[in-house]
């Protein structure tokens, strides 16, 4: 069976390029091509594993999605901003610190995020993307709160938790600490972060 289809909408992008530009992974290797692997969007909310090494630094302090292309898109600044009362940010979701996003723990997690898109990413992949951001922070008051996910119960997170940690601490400093975690650590994903920092 063969669907109706349209016609293809017109070019309206010219020689504007603001969307390829910006873009921190560069997800776009060529105008009209989006490769979704090096979205920010992708890795923070879809993405199941670790994210890759290479776009750790480049996702800075975004937790869940980016749309900076969006932003930057001439064409959006027709848009309008939705009146329905449920499609408003919650007040308590607006730049929270990331102190208080690690301290959540799941129960928290469901309550704070209750009714919004961030719950999709799951407890999990959020707390990593907390961790990447911590990574990213220059802050190494967050270093207590980081180093007691190294117990966690999930994998995903200790292993982010390492790579966290070796861009706030002294070399000297997570050397000790990798002598006192690295043995009790079983899983490969995590041994590999270890061995990586």
């Amino acid at each position: 069976m063969v669907l109706p289809f349209d016609q293809p909408e017109s070019d309206h992008c010219g020689s504007c390029t603001r969307c390829l530009d910006i873009c921190p992974t560069k997800a776009f290797p060529a105008p009209y091509r989006l490769d979704a692997r090096r979205c920010i969007s992708y890795l923070t909310i879809e993405h199941k594993t670790q994210i890759p090494l290479e776009f750790r630094a480049a996702i800075g302090n975004r937790i869940f999605g980016c749309d900076d292309c969006l932003a930057v898109c001439p064409w959006n600044k027709y848009a309008v901003r939705a009146s329905e009362v449920k499609l408003q940010a919650k007040e308590e979701t607006s730049l929270p610190a990331l102190y208080d996003l690690l301290a959540l723990d799941e129960a928290e997690f469901r309550i704070r995020f209750a009714g919004t898109p961030v719950r999709r990413s799951g407890y999990q992949r959020f707390i990593r993307n907390v961790l990447v951001a911590c990574g990213n922070s220059d802050d190494a008051g967050l270093v207590p709160q980081i180093t007691a996910r190294l117990s966690d119960d999930s994998a995903l997170v200790r292993g982010m938790a390492v790579w966290a940690l070796s861009r706030l601490m002294r070399a000297d400093e997570f050397a000790a600490l990798r002598a006192t975690f690295h043995g009790r650590e079983t899983d490969a994903g995590v041994l590999a972060e270890w061995a990586r920092s």
